[in-house]
């Protein structure tokens, strides 16, 4: 029997698609601007469209073929619970639904925020994160239409069990379509980082440092495609990426929640419900966030930031405040600690946001010393971007380790040992919430960056006067800083989400060995599997550093990490170089391009870019579902939990390194084209014009689609933990 509280998920999954639509037709009514301004945006909407419809081509063909796979696991040998291959695909049908209405938001807002700025730059803050809100709201609303529809089919289809094996079940069927949400996404980052790349860094390295052309300018023939890319690389790819990282932790934490009040009846139902419920509300107190972001003309950097800060922490301090009453409201043993677990969570996504705002933006000193190291040219660039990411992995990395020491600790009041383990977990699983609770407007933040690139983008091409470019530089500006928090908040969420998906794992584990070997009185530990304890399995396993299988994991765990790094990098430089091929071709053999009296050939880029990417997003992406499977093959449960270990922690420490070096590089390009050291044309300028070309598959490209591999190597692997189970070699 469900509590009816649970009606007000889908309430909020509804409001926040009604405010979604809402936005969406506010900015549709404002004006597009001049003739121009309209055909270089229906140049970038046609673009991405037709990007779009081809990774979706390749990623349905790709989802046949596992979902075939799943069912052979499932009706064939039995290994796997027969839902799982539609909850997979429906994960992966919202994810990528999700990452087309942002895009769709995002390519109709570019022209409108430039044509916003010509009489404010109020009016275009407002606007683009407006437009921007649609992405957020869009995502959460889906990640809740998703979690309520399976959540009430799998109650009222799944039998009765004794007990507490029943909410066990559902929560676990619910975790898998994670993985069809995880894998459109990696498609989409991946895919969406190669293809922005390619087309950025031959704008940048032919335009601005060959021919010393402004960027955006429409003489580049790169110009369009970099504008697409930056819609289908940061919006529709964030978007199913942070779809992802919302769904996970929500239903990590629900079934972890189902197995710390194994046998407690409506207690166990509480538990599960808990992280919905804070997600819902937080979906609905971030509607409210959303209203108060406004700025005054002629705001420095800061108080623009500091106008988007005003909206995110007063979502954040109000749902701090709301999920103390559902707490209580739900009457958790320990509830006050659970409440801890969650503010510890909230708290960990900021200082992870303002520790990337610190190393990243132009207003502090690691990027302004970045710029300052271009008088001596683009190799001491390098040297001081790559020093400034390194150290800045330092700081998130301490706050995701306290953040899970106290998590865990408040949830279990503080005590430690194998009866207080499932609590631990699952105040881990909750901190992930919490931290993804006001998902709503951070998105809004990070999808406002794009859209405001594509804004100045317009700007440009169509030659509007200089104040409009400076407020719309000003907005670019400050979407770059919101953008790299962006990526440090993903990031972060990815690897307190992994961590409540790899206890998850465990639980899976105990769930199959009962199930498909048909052993729930096999003594696991001295205890009867059927009554066993997930420290019970750990130890049955021997998961334990002394356990080479478990080493030989970590290894392989880190390896995949820099693998699919290295891939990813290689797959940029690859189609980067035809696109600058491309590009000083157009320029050789096209006259009139220069003199502004022939137009480029713009289709010929996008698709150079389009290619490259469906060509080489392929490897990489596939890598993450391949890896988990062989070596839950040879090595079994022991080997795989190595595996998610290493992955995940030099996966995140190198993505932050990856993300805020990038960061860095771009917003020290920003700080000498603002006129210091010299200005655009400068060499200076030129320097660190390359250091940001280094960059950017850094920060859009491999740094951002490793915290999804991270997710995506756990959720594989709970998914195929019955063939772990039963067909492993050693």
């Amino acid at each position: 029997m469900l509590n009816s509280v649970f009606v007000i998920v889908p309430i909020a999954a509804v409001l926040a698609l009604s405010f979604a639509y809402y936005f969406y037709r506010q900015m549709m009514k404002s004006s597009e601007g001049t003739e121009k301004m309209q055909r270089i945006a229906q140049h970038v909407r046609t673009g991405a469209g037709a990007y779009l419809r081809q990774q979706y081509k390749v990623v349905i063909v790709v989802f046949l073929i596992i979902t075939a796979i799943f069912a052979y696991l499932a009706y064939g040998l039995g290994v796997q619970n027969q839902w799982v291959p539609f909850a997979f695909l429906t994960g992966g049908f919202f994810s990528g639904l999700a990452g087309f209405f942002g895009m769709k938001a995002a390519t109709s807002a570019s022209a409108r925020v430039a044509n916003a700025c010509r009489s404010s730059l109020n009016g275009g803050l407002k606007l683009a994160f407006r437009s921007g809100a649609v992405m957020g709201l869009v995502v959460v609303g889906l990640v809740l239409v998703d979690i309520s529809l399976w959540f009430l089919i799998l109650n009222h289809f799944i039998p009765d069990m004794d007990g507490g094996y029943k909410l066990m079940t559902v929560c676990a069927i619910m975790v898998t379509f994670g993985m069809g949400a995880s894998t459109q996404a990696l498609f989409a980052r991946v895919g969406g980082g190669i293809y922005t790349k390619a087309a950025d860094v031959g704008a940048d390295l032919v335009g601005k440092v060959e021919a010393n052309i402004p960027e955006d300018d429409p003489r580049n023939p790169a110009t369009i495609a970099d504008n697409v890319g930056d819609n289908v690389g940061d919006v529709a790819g964030m978007g199913a990426d942070l779809f992802e990282s919302f769904a996970a932790s929500i239903l990590a934490s629900a079934l972890l929640g189902a197995a710390a009040f194994m046998d407690m009846g409506d207690i166990q139902l509480n538990g599960v419900l808990a992280p919905m419920l804070i997600a819902a509300v937080g979906t609905l107190l971030s509607i409210v966030g959303i209203f108060m972001v406004r700025t005054r003309e002629g705001a420095t950097q800061k108080e623009l930031l500091r106008s988007l800060n005003t909206g995110v922490y007063f979502s954040a301090v109000l749902i701090v405040i709301a999920s103390f009453f559902i707490l209580k409201y739900l009457a958790l043993p320990n509830y006050v600690g659970i409440w801890g677990s969650i503010v510890v969570g909230l708290l960990a996504g900021i200082g992870i946001g303002q520790s990337t705002e610190y190393f990243t933006s132009a207003s502090y000193k690691p990027t302004i010393r970045i710029a300052e190291s271009s008088n001596t040219g683009p190799a001491t660039v390098i040297i001081a971007g790559m020093g400034t990411g390194l150290l800045s992995t330092a700081l998130p990395l301490l706050i995701v380790v306290v953040a899970i020491v106290l998590a865990y600790f408040f949830a279990t009041g503080f005590a430690f040992g194998a009866d207080t383990l499932n609590m631990g977990l699952y105040g881990i699983g909750i901190a992930a919430v919490g931290m993804l609770s006001t998902l709503g407007i951070t998105l809004a933040t990070d999808a406002y960056g794009p859209i405001a690139d594509n804004a100045g983008g317009n700007a440009e091409m169509s030659g509007l006067g200089a104040e409009v470019r400076q407020r719309t530089d000003a907005l670019d500006s400050l979407g770059n800083t919101t953008a790299a928090t962006g990526k440090g908040f993903a990031i972060g969420s990815a690897a307190l989400t992994a961590l409540a998906l790899l206890a998850s794992y465990f639980e899976e584990v105990r769930m199959m060995f009962v199930k498909i070997l048909d052993a729930p009185q096999t003594l696991i530990n001295n205890v009867p599997a059927i009554e066993a304890s997930f420290f019970d399995f750990v130890q049955h396993y021997q998961i334990h550093l002394m356990n080479p299988t478990v080493i030989a994991g970590m290894f392989l765990g880190v390896m995949s990490a820099f693998l699919f790094s290295g891939l990813t990098m290689n797959a940029v430089g690859r189609a980067a170089q035809k696109m600058v091929d491309e590009v000083r071709r157009q320029f050789r053999t096209i006259k009139g391009i220069m003199e502004g009296t022939a137009e480029p050939d713009y289709a010929r880029c996008v698709e150079i870019s389009t290619k490259g990417a469906q060509k080489e997003m392929l490897t990489p992406s596939l890598l993450a579902l391949i890896i988990p499977v062989l070596v839950g093959l040879l090595l079994g449960v022991p080997g795989i939990a190595g595996l998610l270990m290493g992955t995940i922690t030099s996966g995140f420490a190198l993505a932050i390194f990856m993300a805020n070096s990038g960061g860095a590089w771009d917003n020290a390009k920003k700080y000498v084209e603002a006129g210091n050291l010299g200005g655009k044309g400068s060499d200076a300028h030129k320097a660190t014009v390359i250091g940001d070309t280094v960059g950017d598959p850094f920060k859009d490209t491999s740094g951002p689609s490793l915290n999804i591999l991270i997710k995506l190597m756990v959720m594989a692997s709970v998914v195929t933990v019955g063939v772990a189970v039963t067909y492993h070699i050693f």
